[in-house]
């Protein structure tokens, strides 16, 4: 996780190419059938990383399939107090936002839809306040 969070900050200072690079290295070393808090980490993080948006959504898509088979009691080993629930409003925000790029508006509102259910997963904070209001303004744009 400690790798992760170095290649993301090489994605957040620029270096989009080497962030890539390392995640997908991570990727490899941890395995399709390997940690799947590891494997929604990773995944969810290299799909920032792509340049084309049907790759963006197959990585957003590997992170919610890994989400799916986390349990709480996993996700709260790795950081006190943290639930899986947690995680769906902005994966299911993301999927909605590659399928909006690719022109699929009617499976990114699903996604869109899955994520609004989701939000009283957030708490009350930064974090929250933000993945709310990227789900308000993806929603004024598809119109929901």
């Amino acid at each position: 996780m400690a790798r992760a969070g170095q290649a993301v900050m090489l994605h957040h200072g620029g270096d989009r190419e080497e962030a890539r690079k390392r995640l997908l290295d991570l990727w490899l070393e941890v395995g399709e059938d390997g940690d799947a808090l590891h494997r929604c980490t990773i995944a969810h993080y290299m799909a920032d990383t792509q340049d084309d948006p049907a790759d963006e959504l197959a990585w957003d898509l590997r992170a919610l399939t890994a989400a799916d088979s986390l349990t709480d009691e996993r996700v709260d080993n790795h950081h006190a107090g943290l639930a899986v629930r947690g995680f769906y409003p902005s994966l299911h925000l993301n999927l909605a936002a590659d399928y909006q790029k690719l022109g699929r508006d009617d499976e990114a509102r699903g996604h869109l839809l899955s994520a609004q259910k989701s939000l009283g997963a957030l708490g009350d904070d930064p974090y929250g306040d933000g993945i709310r209001a990227a789900v308000r303004r993806l929603g004024d744009e598809l119109g929901l």
